[in-house]
């Protein structure tokens, strides 16, 4: 069982910059990889990016690449999404998820263990 507890999230202009964590509880967080979502009002949640247990790879949805970086400390037990260059379209609530796989899938169906959210606005 691994429990995640998002942060970071807040209002920002367009433009500006916002780092979230994502806290996992238990001893076996470097088991899982990692991944952020993103759910905006009336859309689907999508992939943004994600990271094998390691860190030794990570891969990005087109929306966001070269803007957003994760990063995970196995150390800390915590993933980190930060998020530069930040746009008026990437406003929704920001989830990370834990993947019993070595490989952080795109699918969202894929993922066992979910985050509560945190809301990301960013202003125009």
């Amino acid at each position: 069982q691994v429990q995640l507890v998002e942060s970071g999230g807040g209002l920002v202009q367009a433009g500006g910059s916002l780092r979230l964590s994502c806290a996992a509880s238990g001893r076996t967080f470097s088991s899982y990889a990692m991944g952020w979502f993103r759910q905006a009002p009336g859309k689907d949640r999508e992939f943004i990016a994600g990271i094998t247990r390691s860190g030794g790879i990570t891969h990005y949805a087109d929306s966001v690449k070269g803007r957003f970086t994760i990063s995970r400390d196995n150390g800390k037990n915590t993933v980190y999404l930060q998020m530069n260059s930040l746009k008026p379209e990437d406003t929704a609530v920001y989830y990370c998820a834990a993947n019993r796989a070595v490989w952080a899938s795109a699918d969202k169906r894929t993922y066992d263990y979910w985050g509560q959210g945190t809301q990301v606005t960013v202003s125009s």
